[in-house]
C-alpha cells in the first residue's frame, strides 16, 4: 500500500499574533479609559458621546478604535514574521488582565478619593 504524504506550507504566524495582541491592547484601552473617566470629570464629560448611554459610549468606542488601530499597525509590521503565538497569547493575557482590573470600582476608586 502506498502512503500519501501531505505537505503543508509553513506560514508566518505574525498576522495571527498581531490579532491576538491587538485584542489585549483593546482590553487595556478600555480599562485605562474607564479609570481615567472615573478619576477626572473633564475626561468623563468628553467621553459622553450619547446622553442616553453616558460616558460608556465614549469608553467603548475609544477601546474599539484602539483595538482596530493596534491590529492594523501590528498586522502591517508582523505580517511576514514568524512570531510565536504562545508568546502573543501570554502578552495578550497580561494586557487583558490589566484592562479588566481597570474596570473594577475597587481599582479606579483609588484614583477618585472615594
Amino acid at each position: 500500500m502506498m502512503e500519501l504524504e501531505e505537505h503543508f506550507e509553513d506560514k508566518p504566524e505574525g498576522p495571527i499574533s498581531a490579532a491576538i495582541i491587538a485584542g489585549g491592547i483593546g482590553a487595556l484601552a478600555l480599562g485605562v479609559v474607564t479609570t481615567l473617566a472615573e478619576a477626572n470629570e473633564t475626561i468623563k464629560g468628553w467621553l459622553e458621546l450619547s446622553k442616553d448611554v453616558g460616558p460608556l459610549s465614549g469608553k467603548t468606542i475609544f477601546a474599539v478604535v484602539a483595538w482596530l488601530v493596534a491590529w492594523a499597525l501590528l498586522h502591517s509590521t508582523m505580517r511576514t514574521t514568524r512570531y510565536e503565538t504562545r508568546r502573543a497569547f501570554a502578552i495578550a493575557m497580561v494586557l487583558i488582565v490589566l484592562g479588566v482590573i481597570g474596570t473594577f470600582p475597587m481599582f479606579f476608586q483609588l484614583f477618585t478619593g472615594g
